[in-house]
């Protein structure tokens, strides 16, 4: 009888890509560069957002953006026109998600140390990316008003993996069947520590929040 082995290639993936998000996550410690990760599904908002809070920002700290598409460069050009900060393009040649070597590879060459906050905006995607580290010092998650307030049923890691939550697009709030205390409370469930973020950037409406809970961070992040 021949022998037979399993393998768990995703386990072993996932604990190399761990073991690397925690060598940069310390690495950008050292340097005092704060790393944010920002996920969401396709459409939530994420560049808009990006664009209004850097405007915030830009003038109080240095900042830096990473924008990760499988294959276009309109975001980053959106930025880049828009916010006037460095912003380079990752392309992931098809993967639905940024791991930590991905990551690692596009802030050395952006060149961390000229940054205190270095925005990472992730494949639009609420499946994949929730599952691997980035190195990231804060995983922001945004979720549309669009979008229902179901999400965090349907898709509970990238609930748990979540630190902030952003709720986008909160002007369309009387069009759409959507819950605030609902959403949250279901948040809740998954994750204790979450805050939240209700906003409207088309409005500027609740980013100035957003922005100053940043700066908070990034001043304890140095200490």
């Amino acid at each position: 009888m021949s022998e037979m082995r399993v393998i768990k290639v995703k386990q072993s993936v996932l604990a190399n890509n761990d073991a690397r998000a925690a060598k940069l996550r310390n690495e950008l410690k050292g340097k005092g560069v704060f790393l944010i990760n920002v996920m969401s599904s396709p459409g939530a908002g994420k560049t808009t957002l990006l664009v209004n809070l850097i405007n915030k920002l830009k003038t109080k700290l240095k900042i830096g953006v990473i924008e990760a598409d499988m294959d276009a460069i309109v975001d980053a050009e959106t930025v880049a026109s828009k916010t006037g900060v460095k912003t380079i393009q990752l392309h992931t040649s098809g993967e639905c998600h940024l791991d930590a070597k991905m990551v690692n590879e596009a802030v050395d060459f952006i060149g961390e140390e000229k940054f205190d906050i270095l925005f990472l905006e992730n494949i639009g995607n609420l499946v994949c990316p929730a599952e691997f580290d980035t190195g990231a010092a804060l995983n922001l998650v945004l979720l549309s008003v669009p979008e229902g307030d179901d999400k965090p049923l349907k898709y509970p890691l990238m609930f748990e993996k979540g630190n902030a939550f952003v709720f986008t697009k909160m002007d369309t709030l009387s069009v759409f069947d959507f819950d605030l205390n609902k959403v949250e409370e279901r948040i809740m469930r998954l994750n204790s520590k979450a805050v939240f973020f209700p906003t409207s950037a088309r409005k500027d409406e609740g980013v100035d929040t957003l922005a100053d809970y940043l700066i908070r961070l990034v001043e304890d992040y140095k200490k």
